[in-house]
C-alpha cells in the first residue's frame, strides 16, 4: 500500500473528529430556547425601533450573545437584573450579590460585543 492509501483512514478519522467538534459547538451555541430568543428580540426592538432593520439587528444580537454566554449564565443575569428592580431586602440581595453582579457584567459585555457586530 502506498503512502496515500495509508493516510486515507487517518484523514477520514480527522474529518470525523472535526465534524463532531463543529456539531458540538453549534449545539452549545444553540442552547437558548426559541422563547428566550424571541423575548430578547422583542425587548431589543422596543428599545431600538420596530423596523425590519431592528429585527435583523436584534436577531443578530441574541445570536452573538448566545455564542458568548451559555444559556444558564444568561438566565442568571436576566434573573438578577429583574430581581434587582424589586424594592426592599430581596432586591438588595440581588443588587449586592457578587455572583449576580458577575453574571450581569458578563451579559453586558456580551451585549456590547453584539452591538459592535450587529448595529
Amino acid at each position: 500500500m502506498n503512502l496515500a492509501g495509508q493516510l486515507r483512514p487517518i484523514v477520514a478519522a480527522c474529518v470525523m473528529l472535526a465534524a463532531t467538534a463543529c456539531v458540538t459547538r453549534a449545539e452549545e451555541a444553540n442552547d437558548y430556547p426559541t422563547s428566550a430568543r424571541a423575548e430578547y428580540v422583542y425587548g431589543c426592538m422596543k428599545a431600538n425601533g420596530e423596523t425590519r432593520a431592528a429585527i435583523e439587528q436584534c436577531s443578530c444580537s441574541i445570536d452573538v450573545v448566545a455564542s458568548i454566554m451559555p444559556y444558564e449564565r444568561y438566565v442568571t443575569a436576566e434573573t438578577a437584573l429583574s430581581m434587582s428592580q424589586v424594592r426592599g431586602n430581596l432586591g438588595v440581595q440581588f443588587r449586592t450579590s457578587e455572583q449576580a453582579n458577575s453574571a450581569v457584567n458578563d451579559l453586558r459585555r456580551a451585549q456590547a460585543e453584539a452591538e459592535v457586530r450587529c448595529f
